[in-house]
């Protein structure tokens, strides 16, 4: 850390909404140069004292300084100006605009303060996308980057604003593990230059890996704050969840049962060339590789959300030549997807709408709706995977990462599938809701459910996984049994014999 000073000092910062206390007196501070990780579970209230430092949300108590400075008058205006610039977990990027354009979004350049000097911003955002090793044309539109490289832009876009308070929301959570040296690289350069970051993660071995200090939240207040040095991973989640947690990956490995789910030769456009794989009845298939590999792909072609042929592709016993969405999950197939918010809940739709919404023909085989049942349904699922607070009426956008995601799992079981494939299970969730997503998944392979599991998390396809099936460049490079080092399995992810 440089200097005696604090860039930033939040003192006894409190905020409420309705019916909740979000926040009951958190003080936090950051130094120039520091890496200061903020963890709590979802819900703790991390990203509600960001917001506040934002300005996003105005503070009922407290004091915010900046370099010293008591700041009386709080804004996003205001944080901005003073550099504060955040990097949120969903990102706030124009689809439709370009990379560039939207790096500089608000603060674009003109010829003659008229026409957008769109040479000069291609130009200074290739800059800054190739100081963090991001390889992307900044003249594509977003919407053809794929979630790493939208949240590569997400950082550029905030190192452009020259912030000196950088907070990063799970910055890792859609990146491989290069991508993430590549981020960390940069994170160290900025720390150099006097920037403070602070850091919020539910990664828990970054936190040795970049941390200085690390503060721990729960309930809306501040259980502690210590310096990375000296204190263990178990200590900073007995702190986070008020219990210990001695087992994270559950996973009690039984004898598989018959072939689940096998393609060969399966091709979906230009990123799943060739893969063969097959997952048994009882078992919990772990699919790896680097982002852009095509293990999402896979994933989506098997559920025939996109176009697809194979050379054989068997499911449940019956051969098919072509598959589509509502006939996977007629015939037993369930998808859980990489992006909840995006392609797995409708968040303005009430938890009780969301929790049916998948397996309506099933409950309603006749066509008549009995809202006794659709509520009878959900309300066994809200029980089943313990989702807070349990209001069926609660709006899914207002539920924590980690509950959301409970009602996605929850959704696709309603449906009763046999075969489940899940992409990026705990991604973006807190320590506690990764431990329950890994019991679910444990009860549901030891209840005779086949799961191809895709995670970018190597602890999780280790602790996990009875087989590993590891992708590169759209092929299956090799497939390992449970055991396997990390690095055998990287080096096969990077091509490396």
């Amino acid at each position: 850390m440089k200097g005696n000073t604090p860039l930033l000092e939040m003192k006894e910062i409190s905020k409420s909404f309705p019916g909740v206390k979000a926040l009951d007196h958190v003080s936090f501070d950051l130094f120039p140069g520091e890496v200061h990780v903020l963890v709590g579970e979802n819900g703790a209230g991390k990203s509600t004292l960001m917001k506040v430092l934002a300005g996003a949300y105005p503070k009922d108590e407290g004091e915010i300084s900046i370099n010293g400075e008591n700041q009386s008058r709080w804004s996003p205006t205001a944080a901005r100006a003073q550099g504060v610039a955040m990097v949120y977990q969903e990102f706030t990027l124009l689809p439709f605009r370009s990379v560039a354009e939207n790096i500089f979004l608000g603060r674009e350049k003109t010829l003659a303060g008229l026409f957008l000097d769109k040479a000069s911003m291609h130009q200074e955002a290739g800059k800054i996308l190739k100081s963090i090793g991001v390889d992307v044309d900044p003249r594509v539109s977003v919407l053809e980057l794929g979630v790493a490289e939208q949240q590569m832009v997400e950082i550029a876009k905030a190192l452009a604003m020259d912030a000196r308070i950088l907070v990063l929301d799970e910055p890792t959570s859609a990146l491989s593990l290069r991508e993430i040296e590549q981020l960390f690289s940069t994170v160290a350069k900025l720390k150099k230059n006097g920037v403070g970051i602070i850091y919020i993660s539910h990664r828990m071995e970054e936190l040795k890996q970049i941390g200085d200090r690390v503060t721990v939240m729960r309930d809306g207040q501040l259980i502690g704050t210590r310096k990375v040095a000296n204190i263990s991973i178990d200590e900073v989640i007995t702190m986070m969840i008020g219990r210990e947690i001695n087992e994270l990956f559950p996973r009690h490995h039984c004898q598989p049962g018959e072939v689940a789910l096998s393609v060969k030769g399966l091709k979906s456009g230009k990123k799943v060339k060739n893969v063969n794989l097959e997952v048994h009845f009882g078992e919990i298939v772990g699919l790896s590789g680097l982002v852009g590999s095509g293990r999402t792909e896979t994933a989506r072609a098997i559920f025939g959300l996109d176009q697809m042929t194979a050379d054989d592709l068997e499911i449940l016993g019956k051969k098919y030549k072509h598959i589509d969405p509502s006939l996977a999950v007629d015939i037993g197939v369930g998808l859980i997807p990489e992006d909840r918010r995006r392609d797995g809940l409708f968040p303005i739709l009430s938890m009780e709408k969301n929790l049916v919404m998948v397996c309506l023909r099933k409950i309603f085989p006749n066509g008549v709706m009995k809202l006794s049942v659709e509520k009878k349904t959900a309300t066994e699922y809200v029980k089943k995977f313990d989702i807070q607070p349990p209001a069926l009426d609660r709006i899914v956008h207002h539920l924590s990462g980690g509950n959301q995601q409970k009602v996605v799992i929850g959704k696709w079981l309603a449906a009763k599938p046999r075969v489940i494939i899940i992409d990026e299970p705990t991604r973006g969730i807190d320590v506690g809701a990764k431990s329950e997503v890994h019991s679910f998944m444990d009860r549901l392979a030891n209840s005779g459910h086949a799961i191809l599991m895709i995670s970018s998390e190597m602890p999780e396809i280790l602790g996990m996984s009875d087989r590993i099936y590891v992708m590169h460049e759209g092929k299956v490079a090799g497939e390992f049994p449970r055991g396997t080092d990390s690095e055998e399995i990287l080096r096969c992810a990077m091509g490396v014999n």
